[in-house]
């Protein structure tokens, strides 16, 4: 990896918009901390490691921790190449704006449009977590029945999520300012909690770290023997370590973002894995009972492991940390979906691009793709209020659609080294801030392996992932490829027959006030690159 420096001053106060035809209309006073704090926020250690690790403990038993450093090194690779791509171009919807410049626009609208979608989704997942929560915090937050019920139980998560969603969109609303304020006092109260977890199981310690060997005879049984039982567990570390690219998302809104976004990039990840991985592991080392069936219960999982094993008195503030987690998990996913909306419709390429595409001129943030992220996560909550397998079933096709999502950057990157279009050097001709250097191939090569290997593992059509109890249907078994074939195959049909005859940087967004001859939609300039012309990719 090769640090290096360079850019003119042009290129530097635009910071790369002006090559994609845009100027800038951000808020541009997000800091090095802040940059990392979405990162980490999105990963969030205190929602996802909470939120299933019952689900991975359950099916493979304590050696399911494995699944962990396996998804990191995975995730490692990936998260350098986005740190590279990040350092190049630092723009909003960093995944679809990136492919605009390493395929053709059918792939680059492919990439957003999943990762669009995914995101809404994850949201509406993510929100779910309070569940898990609240109620241990204060039983009157279970506002139907005593929470055994499993339909009451999916309900309540509904009401207490939705409630989530609306306080998100109003933080995202009124400015970015305000978002990576409350993003990173949450994410500082997060880490500390961590840290302060870690602290109190290690002094519980009562066996040793070969606890990660057993399997406890859970998963013997599993039609693909133990191996398929691990590799449905591993959906619970899986879940856990994306999101990083939230940073890079984040560009036109951070200060030197061609230096902060890659270091906010992979620092989110390496903290998320030691934070993580050490909870996991001391915990397994001290929890009292590795036998007690609320390990692999939804209703106690991690949070019982914890209290069980530090003790009640700690029982609240913990608790609370984990409420704060959460809200900033859900608020970070907010805020990376509502810049891939923005960004899609700043090139007019999601309908009614114009009204999502608009700047509030007082918070000088997209208002309109705020309200209309958290309408849709709403609704996703709403049509599954009776369905007590939400929980999974959302979690499974979130992860999934986002690996796809990260998949149609890597491999057309991996295409663009192998034809010797990448590294891309900058305008004046220099280095990237960062790049990769000669680890670039192998690094990309392995990024894109571990992601077709692990979007395959968490597509799978599991009857124990996305219908576990009955009633047993078949599609609910083959729900997540079939909702990707409609959603995703029917978004690109949509964008071919339509929307790209439509296509261009909106004329309130653009550089250049021109309108290039030829585009059929009025107040649009359409800026061209050769390398986003339709081709083999």
């Amino acid at each position: 990896m090769e640090p290096t420096g360079g850019g003119t001053a042009a290129a530097e106060d635009s910071h790369g918009l002006d090559e994609y035809g845009y100027k800038p209309g951000l808020e541009r006073s997000i800091g090095s901390f802040a940059s990392f704090a979405a990162g980490v926020s999105y990963i969030s250690i205190l929602t996802g490691t909470f939120q299933l690790f019952y689900f991975g403990y359950g099916t493979a038993g304590p050696s399911y921790l494995w699944s962990w450093p396996a998804v990191f090194v995975g995730q490692l690779m990936v998260a350098l190449c986005f740190a590279e791509l990040s350092s190049r171009y630092s723009v909003a919807g960093s995944l679809y704006n990136w492919t605009k410049r390493l395929a053709s626009p059918t792939v680059a609208w492919a990439a957003g449009w999943t990762m669009l979608v995914a995101s809404v989704v994850t949201l509406a997942a993510v929100v779910l977590a309070v569940q898990l929560t609240l109620p241990q915090l204060w039983p009157g937050f279970q506002f139907f029945g005593d929470g055994t019920n499993a339909t009451d139980y999916a309900l309540n998560a509904v009401v207490l999520g939705t409630v989530v969603v609306v306080f998100t969109t109003l933080v995202n609303a009124f400015g970015v300012k305000l978002m990576s304020r409350i993003n990173s006092t949450g994410v500082f109260v997060e880490l500390i909690a961590a840290v302060v977890i870690i602290v109190l199981l290690a002094v519980h310690i009562t066996r040793g770290p070969e606890v990660v060997l057993e399997n406890r005879g859970v998963g013997v049984d599993h039609s693909g023997g133990y191996l398929g039982a691990f590799l449905v567990a591993a959906l619970a570390s899986g879940y856990v370590m994306y999101g990083f690219d939230t940073a890079s998302s984040l560009g036109e809104e951070t200060k030197d973002p061609r230096r902060t976004a890659p270091r906010a990039v992979l620092r989110a990840v390496v903290a998320s894995f030691v934070l993580g991985g050490l909870i996991l592991l001391f915990g397994l080392m001290a929890v009292p009972n590795l036998d007690d069936p609320e390990l692999a219960s939804s209703g106690g999982g991690l949070q019982h492991l914890v209290l069980s094993t530090v003790g009640s008195g700690f029982g609240k503030p913990f608790l609370v940390c984990v409420v704060v987690a959460v809200l900033v998990c859900s608020l970070a996913v907010h805020t990376a979906t509502i810049r891939m909306m923005f960004a899609m419709a700043r090139d007019n390429n999601l309908p009614a691009g114009a009204k999502l595409a608009r700047i509030s001129p007082k918070h000088r943030t997209p208002v309109v793709p705020a309200v209309v992220v958290g309408v849709l996560a709403v609704v996703i909550l709403v049509v599954n209020v009776g369905q007590p397998q939400i929980f999974l079933v959302l979690t499974s096709l979130a992860v999934g659609m986002i690996y796809l999502a990260y998949l149609l950057v890597t491999i057309p990157l991996l295409v663009a080294r192998l034809r010797g279009r990448w590294p891309a050097p900058m305008p004046d001709g220099s280095k990237a801030p960062f790049t990769l250097g000669r680890w670039g191939l192998p690094v990309n090569v392995v990024a894109v392996l571990w992601g077709v290997g692990m979007m395959v593992n968490l597509l799978w059509p599991r009857a124990e992932v996305y219908n576990p109890a009955a009633p047993f249907h078949w599609y609910l078994k083959w729900g997540a490829l079939l909702f990707i074939a409609v959603v995703v195959g029917g978004g690109i049909v949509y964008y071919r027959l339509r929307l790209r005859h439509h296509s261009g940087v909106l004329a309130d967004h653009a550089s250049t006030p021109t309108v290039t001859t030829g585009s059929s939609s009025p107040g649009l300039s359409t800026i061209v690159d050769p390398q986003e012309k339709e081709g083999p990719l």
